[in-house]
């Protein structure tokens, strides 16, 4: 399945006839579901569509309102993964049950770090583009993704970030200052760990892209690397191995975490 068939066809789309069936039976209109629920007529008309994905929240009130008895609620889970294009969404599930993580970017800030402003300057510049309600629900799942850094117990997360992803000027100057702002706060978390590779290293361990470490509750180490509409979740362990040792030459040649937050300090000040 290609990334724009996210969403208007599978889980969403049967949740949508469900709730449009639910809603007729109880006979209640598009805009009265909507009042009581704090959502407009067109939003529900979206859902039942298949065009926009629901929160958690308006699943639990449309199924208390609609005395679903939990029929929308079994959807949840589902949907949960539908607001990813379907290439992340195993990686979405294994991300969200992680006890570690370790990011190494070469093109834009991970998603984890973005702020709601530069991710929505990402997903706008995309070609094709994408329509505006897609990039709304692109920039929602990746903001929803972030709850990974309160979650209890807390996961262990480590990034090393190229330097040149953090000079780029993605969504203009103004974007750009509120994303480092936002890396410094984050990387004053004591669970996280954020490192930057300087573009004057003469040494780097990864030229070939950007991946993720993933480490379960069980202790299963998955490694995750995406490309153009696809990706691959690797098991393996002579591959994941590579990718571990990689990261962790890497983390040796990047600037150390204090250096690298005073880095993006400075950065922050040039601006």
């Amino acid at each position: 399945m290609s990334d724009d068939q996210a969403v208007g066809t599978g889980v969403p789309h049967i949740f949508g006839r469900q709730l449009k069936r639910l809603r007729t039976w109880a006979g209640m209109g598009r805009a009265e579901l909507g009042a009581r629920t704090g959502y407009s007529e067109s939003t529900i008309a979206s859902f039942e569509q298949g065009r926009r994905i629901p929160s958690r929240q308006f699943i639990g009130q449309a199924d208390e309102v609609l005395d679903a008895h939990g029929v929308l609620l079994e959807f949840v889970e589902e949907m949960e993964r539908a607001q990813y294009p379907p290439f992340f969404q195993d990686a979405a599930k294994l991300e969200k049950e992680a006890v570690a993580l370790h990011f190494f970017a070469v093109q834009t800030v991970p998603g984890l770090l973005q702020t709601e402003e530069y991710a929505r300057a990402v997903f706008a510049i995309r070609r094709p583009p994408l329509d505006e309600s897609t990039i709304e629900q692109r920039v929602a799942a990746r903001l929803a993704r972030q709850a990974v850094f309160v979650r209890r117990p807390m996961p262990v997360i480590s990034f090393v970030i190229e330097e040149a992803v953090l000079r780029k000027q993605l969504g203009g100057p103004a974007v750009m200052r509120g994303q480092l702002e936002q890396i410094l706060l984050i990387g004053e978390r004591p669970n996280v760990e954020i490192q930057v590779m300087p573009d004057s290293r003469e040494e780097h361990a990864a030229l070939s892209g950007r991946f993720t470490l993933i480490e379960t509750a069980n202790e299963r180490r998955i490694a995750y690397v995406e490309a153009f509409k696809s990706s691959s979740l690797f098991i393996d362990r002579s591959t994941v191995r590579e990718l571990d040792e990689r990261y962790g030459v890497l983390r040796a040649q990047a600037l150390p975490p204090c250096e690298s937050l005073a880095h993006v300090e400075k950065l922050l000040g040039e601006r």
